[in-house]
């Protein structure tokens, strides 16, 4: 039987560190062939290069994604969502998921899914219906829920929301925060310490 390949998409060190028990988690699985798309911050010198993070931890690069640009004002956030969405195509391309894992609410997060939609890849998206109110993370994480197959959401009241926004429930799994998986896998801290 072929495995099934699945890639997780990482675009900065915050949602990689939460990702990085699950991505261990996939690769234990004999069934499946996973493999990174790394974008975003990861590539970017004045963000640290935190690829370098994800080269020493061992795990299977599929593809390198540039799409960050020195200027953050509305037109180079724009044009940075196209040339994520441009490079998350390419590399849906030439690896041909048969699903795809997103983590909530950034912009190359959205593009990504856009072009998951476009190529029929399915989307596994983890922490929908959570609220950042005030932001356009917002208005990005429900658009990813949308575009979405699978919800892994924390909490049983984002759970509500995802339904509210019609998804399917057979399709939405309450799963917990997955930093608080992590902090659980860690020793415990003395008092002393």
């Amino acid at each position: 039987m072929a495995k099934r390949k699945v890639a997780v998409l990482t675009g900065t060190r915050a949602e990689y560190g939460l990702l990085r028990p699950l991505i261990a988690e996939l690769l234990k699985r004999t069934s499946l062939d996973v493999g990174l798309f790394v974008t975003g911050a990861h590539l970017a010198y004045e963000f640290g290069y935190t690829v370098k993070e994800i080269e020493s931890d061992g795990f299977p690069i599929w593809e390198r994604i540039e799409s960050v640009l020195a200027s953050d004002t509305p037109a180079a956030i724009c044009r940075s969502m196209a040339l994520g969405c441009i490079g998350v195509s390419d590399a849906l391309t030439r690896h041909d998921p048969d699903l795809l894992v997103l983590l909530g609410d950034r912009t190359e997060v959205l593009a990504a899914a856009q072009a998951a939609l476009i190529h029929r890849v399915p989307l596994a998206h983890l922490h929908g219906g959570e609220a950042t109110e005030g932001l356009i993370d917002e208005g990005i994480r429900h658009a990813v829920t949308k575009m979405a197959h699978l919800h892994f959401v924390a909490a049983e009241p984002f759970r509500q929301k995802v339904l509210r926004m019609g998804e399917d429930p057979s399709r939405i799994f309450t799963t917990g925060a997955l930093g608080v998986d992590n902090a659980l896998s860690l020793p415990p801290v003395g008092r002393g310490e």
